[in-house]
């Protein structure tokens, strides 16, 4: 039976923890929310409660042989992952894994102007957010090395799915970039990115990065178009680019002020992965309960 250890079993942790159990593997959960642990341990799972704020509170981890996932979100502000670093630390004390997959995201490359960008392209992060992924990426990377276990990084677009649709954002109305301005932007859809995570545990190799995405980019602005029709919403309204950053959330400006074309080659000919949603009409009409799409992105 092999051994899962999966930090940060939110919307994506969970459900590579069922689908790892369905494979008849032992999983264990770890979660920052006691009442969280409680409904995982109540779906049968091992749990252990913890924050990685604190690293004078954290739990001794038995990850001996364990395929260790790590998906918890960096915390906000600065360039530096502490919580990842917190994590590492702890490490040392817990028998050492058979294999370690972060999950970071595409945010650590750099703006692109549209143009491809490849695992090979530098990892030179403008957002801050990025900047803290990098470091969790170097963070594990050298733990790896340090310690003999092989280091697996996924690169993950915008994930989206049932339940993780931009719903409040066009249910309130919140203004878009202008389609003309918007330039490609990426996604996965949630259940392809977790039978990634299973061929990452089965197939990547130490030192692999992968970058995660469907290979059919569109706009931000196209997507949000989408999901509203697809939901029966009012389309939100556009503004010029010059009026973005004061109009947007600093996250929202972040995302439309980025255009790049994540290639998906690697990871589906190393990792030996057929998506099952490629394309964003696909992909939308599996993360609604009933319904249609009229894009054709």
């Amino acid at each position: 039976m092999q051994k899962v250890f999966i930090a940060g079993c939110g919307y994506i942790g969970e459900r590579v923890a069922w689908r790892f159990r369905e494979l008849d593997s032992s999983v264990t959960c770890m979660v920052r929310s006691p009442e969280h642990a409680e409904k995982l341990h109540a779906d049968g799972f091992k749990v252990l409660a913890s924050a990685l704020d604190e690293p004078d509170v954290l739990p001794e981890l038995d990850l001996t042989d364990a395929v260790l996932f790590y998906l918890v979100p960096p915390p906000g502000g600065g360039i530096v992952d502490a919580r990842a670093r917190n994590f590492i630390a702890t490490l040392s004390r817990s028998g050492k894994p058979a294999k370690l997959i972060y999950i970071s995201a595409t945010s650590v490359y750099s703006e692109a102007g549209g143009k491809m960008v490849t695992e090979e392209s530098p990892a030179s992060p403008d957002s801050s957010m990025g900047k803290r992924r990098l470091d969790a990426e170097k963070a594990f990377l050298e733990f790896g090395l340090t310690n003999d276990v092989p280091v697996v990084i996924l690169r993950v677009s915008g994930i989206y799915g049932f339940g993780r649709l931009p719903l409040m954002q066009i249910s309130q109305g919140q203004p878009l970039l202008n389609e003309t301005e918007s330039g490609p932007s990426n996604r996965i859809h949630a259940d392809d990115l977790v039978e990634i995570c299973i061929a990452a545990a089965e197939r990547g190799k130490n030192g692999d990065i992968f970058n995660v995405s469907d290979g059919n980019p569109c706009s931000m602005t196209t997507y949000f178009n989408a999901c509203a029709d697809i939901l029966g919403f009012p389309r939100q309204p556009q503004i010029p680019l010059s009026e973005a950053r004061e109009a947007m959330s600093p996250l929202m400006y972040s995302y439309v002020s980025q255009s790049r074309i994540i290639v998906n080659d690697r990871m589906l000919k190393q990792l030996k992965v057929t998506l099952k949603y490629p394309t964003l009409s696909g992909g939308l009409a599996a993360s609604v309960p009933s319904s249609s799409s009229n894009t054709s992105c």
